[in-house]
Order: C-alpha cells, then structure tokens, then sequence
C-alpha cells in the first residue's frame, strides 16, 4: 500500500533507550532510569481521588470541545497566582496533552509549505509534527553563550511564517527572562511570523520563575501541560491560551480532529491544581536532585553543560569522549546500568556530541545513577 511523504518522519529515539532499558530489566538488571522525561510520582493523591469518585458517580462522556468550563476558568486563575496576568478563561483550550495543542496551533496559523522557526537544541517532535503537517521546520543553532536558547538575530532572512520557543526547554533546562522573550517576540512581529511559546515545564523552576509569554502579549499561543509540574504525563492533558479572535478557529479545529480532551483526565487535572502540598513535595525532590546533579557530574567528568534553569534536564557536551552519543550511550547502559538519552534526538548536526541526563526521579535513584556515572567515567578514562 502506499505512503505518504508526510508520513516518513524520524523516531524518538529516546523510545528506543526506554526500550533497551525495558529488555535489560526483563533480562534481571537493574536499571536507572535517566533517559525519560516524566516525573517519578503519579498524579497527586487528591486528583487520584477525585478521578475515583468521577468514575462511581458520572458517566464521563463527551465535554464541549473547548474543555469543562471549570477547568478552563481554574486555568486562567493559575496565570493570576503564578504570572500576575488577568486571563479571560475564554482564551484557554483544553487539549489531549501538550502534543494535540501543536497540532492544533501549527494547523490554525499555517499553511502548506510555511516555515516555522526552531531552535536546535530542541524537543524532536516540533520538527516531525511540522514535517507531518506539510510545513517546513527552519532549524537554527541556539548558541553556547546564549545558553542553548534562540536569540532576535537568530530570525534575520529566515522568511519564516512562525516561531516557536520553549522556556524552560527541553532538553536544556535553560530559560528565557523577560528581555530575552520581549526580544524574540518583537522579532517576530516584525517579520510577520506567528509566536508559539511551549510553556510546559512551568512550575518547575528554581533561581527565577519563568516568564509567560502572556506577560508581553495577547497576541502569541502559549502551549502548556499537566504532563510535567502535575505529574500527570499518561493522563493526556493540557492546555493552550490563543488570541480571543482565535478561539472559534481552534473549536472547530477540536471538534473535528479530537471531539474533547478525555473528561476523566479534566477533573483530574482540575483536583490535581489545588493538591499544594503534593506539588511543593515534588518540586523539593527536584531541587535536590538538581544540587546533586550539578555537584556530582562534574566529578564524573561530565561538567560541561549549562546548568539548568527549571525542567529537570541536564544537557552534556561529551565530545572530549565520543563523536557517537547513541553508541556511548548503549556503552552506558550495558556497562553501567544507567539509561541516558543521545542528543541526536534534539540536535541533529551537533547531538552526537551530548547527552540528555533526566533527573526526574527519586532522589536514591539519582544518587545511584550518579554512582554508577562516575564508576563508568573513571573505568572509560583509565
């Protein structure tokens, strides 16, 4: 049967670590799990609930396209609490994940052949998503001294109709602050290019707290997800916030490709905003793990990164060591137990030089797997 060209996108191929990992742990090894980004606690135990008692007391059926009206409106509040910006609830979306909010975005703003703008380093399914949807991704390389993340510059002749940024991004950790995204706004108003601001690891922030691009403008799509600072990755949801003259473009868009984002993850995610204390708990593991990660990599001779702002990602430059991080990181895993994830998934040009290292999990796991790095590095360097 025949294909589409549309179709011929590339693997994730930090799936394929997850797998190797999967059949090294069937095979009776212990593996530390460093290669995925998803946080280690389930959904907080107050959303587990309400999510129990939904399933005795209603028959969860279809929800309006855009989403429950009390999830919506919550939404808008968490922008009010966390950003000091008044959100009318009409502007938010409720998607299936962060992933059917891209779709949605990148079918609503462009058409056929447009060029959307990128930064590389970057999370891989930007670029197949775009790819699959008869656009072309216009990668860029985010600089070293730029902490990994685009610049203004970075847009001069691109001709492109969209860009989209990520802060904190993935898989760098690093963030852009008020100036920084001011600047890359005001760059692609100029050149008459959509902006789309992948917020989904907000939340998840140390030293600073990540800016909004709502902060600056009405006119931007901002893409979010409970997936991360929730912990609700399997449930499938999250949000988008688009321009008020944009919300009838993106309900009929929903209605037809998703019907609504799955009712028992919305009252989820609902109970899943006020469990406080659960998520302070989280955010405590992250920090600490991230102090052990900063601390301990570089004895293991893994020190050159660009210390992470928020997420829960460390992305290493390895090129002293190898110049194929897939291979080093399957030496890794078989040698060491640890599964890392190569950075050819995010970089294409320069990411068989890196590694994304997620530090997600427990706290003993990272101790653990920091063990097991740097009696790897130390055997590698002898």
């Amino acid at each position: 049967m025949r294909n589409s060209s549309r179709g011929m996108v590339d693997p994730f191929i930090v799936m394929d670590v997850m797998e190797a990992a999967r059949a090294a742990e069937t095979a009776g090894r212990h593996i530390i799990h460093m290669e995925v980004g998803q946080p280690g606690s389930a959904a907080p135990e107050g959303a587990r609930m309400a999510a129990a008692a939904a399933m005795q007391d209603d028959a969860l059926g279809y929800t309006v396209a855009l989403g429950l009206p009390a999830l919506r409106a919550r939404i808008a509040q968490l922008y009010g609490e966390w950003h000091n910006v008044d959100l009318n609830p009409e502007r938010v979306v409720v998607t299936s994940g962060s992933s059917a909010a891209f779709l949605l975005a990148f079918t609503a703003l462009f058409d056929a052949g447009d060029r959307v703008v990128i930064g590389a380093p970057g999370y891989p399914s930007y670029r197949q998503i775009l790819k699959a949807l008869s656009l072309e991704p216009v990668l860029i390389d985010a600089q070293p001294e730029n902490r990994l993340q685009p610049i203004a510059a970075d847009l001069k002749g691109l001709n492109a109709q969209g860009l989209m940024v990520a802060s904190p991004a993935n898989p760098t950790g690093t963030m852009l602050n008020h100036a920084a995204m001011s600047s890359l706004i005001g760059a692609a108003q100029d050149a008459g290019a959509a902006f789309i601001s992948d917020e989904i690891y907000h939340g998840i922030e140390y030293e600073a707290k990540a800016v909004t691009a709502l902060e600056i403008t009405d006119e931007a799509y901002v893409i979010n997800s409970f997936s991360k600072y929730f912990s609700m990755t399997g449930w499938r949801i999250g949000w988008m916030v688009v321009p008020e003259d944009h919300v009838r473009i993106i309900e009929r868009l929903a209605q037809n490709m998703f019907i609504c984002a799955p009712h028992i993850s919305q009252v989820t995610a609902l109970a899943a905003m006020d469990c406080h204390d659960e998520l302070r708990a989280n955010m405590k593991v992250y920090s600490d793990n991230r102090a052990l990660m900063l601390e301990e990599l570089p004895k293991a001779g893994l020190g050159k990164f660009a210390p992470p702002d928020g997420a829960f990602y460390v992305y290493v430059d390895v090129s002293e060591y190898t110049d194929d991080s897939r291979q080093f990181a399957a030496e890794i895993l078989e040698q060491a137990g640890v599964a890392v994830t190569p950075g050819l998934d995010f970089d294409r040009k320069r990411g068989h030089q890196t590694l994304r290292l997620s530090y997600a999990r427990s706290t003993e796991d990272i101790i653990e797997g920091l063990t097991r790095l740097k009696a790897f590095m130390s055997n590698r360097r002898a």
